[in-house]
């Protein structure tokens, strides 16, 4: 199979590692993977700001530009969700959309198509799992704790496979860390004060990281964590984690 690596605009401008991070691991399972060049941003920040004409351009490059994959790959849940979502809605009509029905998350496409058993990486630390909004309750990554369904978290799967790591996860595990994109703008109060709070329950585990899948909430709490002086926590992507010693 061919796979295309998407690499979202933040990513690519505030946390390259991330994006070889997942090239590294791609090609250490024995996978087929492409980065093509001139990508460009998904179109979620448009849309969410209540332009959504603006983004149908950067959804139509996108289709053209991941054609010929047979999965596109992207370490961000909340770029992966909004593609999913809502290209089949914002391309023209009568356009066919390709890439909502093979677009994945780096860690949905691992444990759900890969499926690896040996052992990824090598990790000798206490790390704190943190469960982003999108990822529970539109990609699917863990059950959702205010449902009465059997427990699962794909990320706390994939991380057994590391050596020597310790998971844990904070009181209301999948409870928001008060990101959501254009909110912590136009929130920002209400932003501050749930990630405030969302970091002293993953500092409280005792971990010396925090992980998850997505950059964006890693990057608010990391954030929160500078203004408050808690030097006490690093932050890393969980491909970063998979990838490590490889």
């Amino acid at each position: 199979m061919k796979i295309g690596l998407f690499i979202p605009c933040y990513v690519d401008a505030v946390y390259p590692e991330v994006g070889m991070a997942c090239y590294r691991l791609l090609r250490h399972l024995g996978l087929d993977v492409t980065y093509p060049q001139g990508q460009t941003c998904c179109g979620q920040p448009m849309a969410n700001a209540g332009f959504e004409r603006e983004s149908v351009g950067l959804a139509s490059r996108f289709e053209d530009l991941f054609e010929g994959f047979d999965y596109v790959v992207a370490p961000s849940v909340s770029c992966t969700a909004f593609i999913r979502i809502n290209y089949p809605r914002l391309l023209p009509e009568g356009h066919v959309c390709h890439a909502a029905s093979k677009v994945m998350d780096i860690v949905e496409f691992l444990h759900d198509v890969v499926r690896p058993t040996g052992p990824l990486g090598r990790f000798p630390h206490k790390v704190s799992l943190h469960n982003s909004c999108h990822g529970v309750r539109e990609l699917g990554l863990s059950s959702p704790t205010e449902m009465n369904v059997p427990r699962f978290n794909k990320i706390r799967d994939l991380l057994g496979l590391v050596e020597g790591i310790e998971v844990v996860e904070p009181e209301r595990s999948d409870e928001c860390c008060g990101f959501g994109g254009m909110f912590s703008v136009e929130e920002k109060g209400v932003s501050a004060r749930m990630g405030h709070e969302k970091l002293a329950r993953h500092i409280a585990t005792g971990a010396e990281y925090i992980t998850g899948a997505d950059c964006s909430c890693l990057m608010h709490l990391a954030g929160v964590g500078a203004k408050e002086g808690r030097g006490e926590i690093r932050f890393c992507h969980v491909v970063e984690i998979l990838a490590s010693g490889l």
